[in-house]
């Protein structure tokens, strides 16, 4: 059975509570669907601030699916529960080709990162017919070569502000991407994990300094997956701050939240 967001049961507090791994914040969330180039029906879900203006539009792209990764890895995952709420953002997540999760499964099968490169076209040509403004790629592991790939050349460069990569790997995306980001002047943020499988801060440093515009962070203690609500909530911090004119504040996002809240 599909997963529908609108199930999500929000109950009233009496008192602030502190936002943990599962807690699930007020927006207005659906089931999409948009259709590549090349023909696959994929399938996501969109977040939206349940009032008032959008900040900033996530188009996310996810870890590998060959080794467990998809739409509802859990930064991306929170990203959703969160942000709309707490920064105003747009969240756009998404099954590439021949992923599946609790939404469902999308059409085709896993290429390597080159078929997919209309699943990035896709998302961000439906980000624009649906309006959403100041969209940026978010890619993580898997989803960082996809970005890195695609995203500063058409027709994507042009319909986005920029990227921010979480651990990227470098395996399929080359110099030659790199400088073509060079080239483009779009922003580009980079988290690595000071502990990262396969590329570390250092040699992050060394790799991204093609990009004059790139911005590499490395982030002590955590890990290539950013497991644990510190590294989690270090990265949405650092997105929010990337894409949002307010940022995040001087101590990141909230921590608490006094309003309705759900359990995901």
């Amino acid at each position: 059975m599909t997963f529908d967001p609108a199930s999500f049961v929000f109950a009233s507090q009496d008192a602030p509570s502190g936002i943990r791994a599962s807690t699930v914040l007020p927006a207005r969330r659906e089931n999409v669907e948009f259709t590549t180039q090349d023909g696959k029906v994929l399938v996501g879900e969109l977040a939206l601030p349940e009032s008032g203006e959008i900040s900033a539009t996530l188009i996310t792209l996810h870890p590998l699916p060959t080794h467990g990764g998809f739409m509802d890895s859990h930064v991306y995952r929170k990203a959703s529960y969160r942000l709309p709420a707490l920064a105003g953002i747009a969240v756009l997540r998404f099954n590439t080709r021949g992923t599946a999760s609790p939404r469902g499964v999308s059409d085709g099968e896993f290429e390597e990162g080159i078929g997919e490169r209309y699943d990035v076209e896709a998302a961000v040509r439906f980000a624009v017919e649906r309006g959403l403004p100041n969209r940026w790629l978010v890619g993580w592991s898997f989803g960082t070569e996809l970005a890195l790939m695609y995203g500063a050349s058409e027709p994507v460069a042009s319909q986005i502000e920029g990227a921010v990569l979480l651990s990227p790997p470098l395996h399929r995306a080359t110099d030659v991407h790199l400088k073509e980001w060079a080239a483009s002047g779009k922003p580009l943020t980079v988290l690595v994990p000071e502990h990262d499988d396969y590329l570390q801060p250092a040699e992050a440093h060394r790799r991204f300094s093609v990009v004059p515009q790139a911005r590499v962070v490395g982030v002590d203690g955590a890990k290539h997956l950013w497991v644990g609500e510190k590294y989690a909530a270090r990265v949405l911090d650092e997105i929010v701050d990337d894409v949002t004119a307010a940022g995040a504040g001087v101590d990141g996002l909230p921590r608490e939240w006094a309003g309705p809240v759900a359990t995901g």
